[in-house]
């Protein structure tokens, strides 16, 4: 169930954050990408913090993307990192190229 829930939230052209409300990395990450200009769906916060399947939840990100903590950031199914790595390519002016390249930005 949290495996079908997860590929469904990453498929397509958009952003996804998978996050927890009361962590300050997954605030990081949300205020890095609140900079962007996106169309309109094609950024997906993603709150699992009151989940049944939390747990399998982390416990999928882990499998696919080597971290179980949140955030995870993923554009489309590549997962870019946590919330230090998407500040970090935002810094290096990388972020915006990434994700102009997908085309979900306005």
């Amino acid at each position: 169930m949290a495996q079908e829930f997860v590929k469904a939230q990453i498929k397509g052209d958009r952003v996804v954050l998978f996050l927890k409300p009361s962590c300050p990395y997954c605030t990081l990450a949300k205020d890095v990408l609140s900079k962007y200009n996106f169309k309109p769906g094609h950024l997906e916060l993603v709150d699992i913090s009151a989940r049944e399947d939390m747990s399998s939840i982390q416990d999928y990100l882990q499998e696919i993307t080597g971290a179980r903590t949140v955030p995870r950031v993923f554009i489309g199914e590549t997962c870019i990192g946590g919330g230090s790595d998407v500040a970090e390519l935002d810094r290096k002016g990388q972020l915006d190229g990434m994700l102009r390249h997908i085309k979900v930005l306005q």
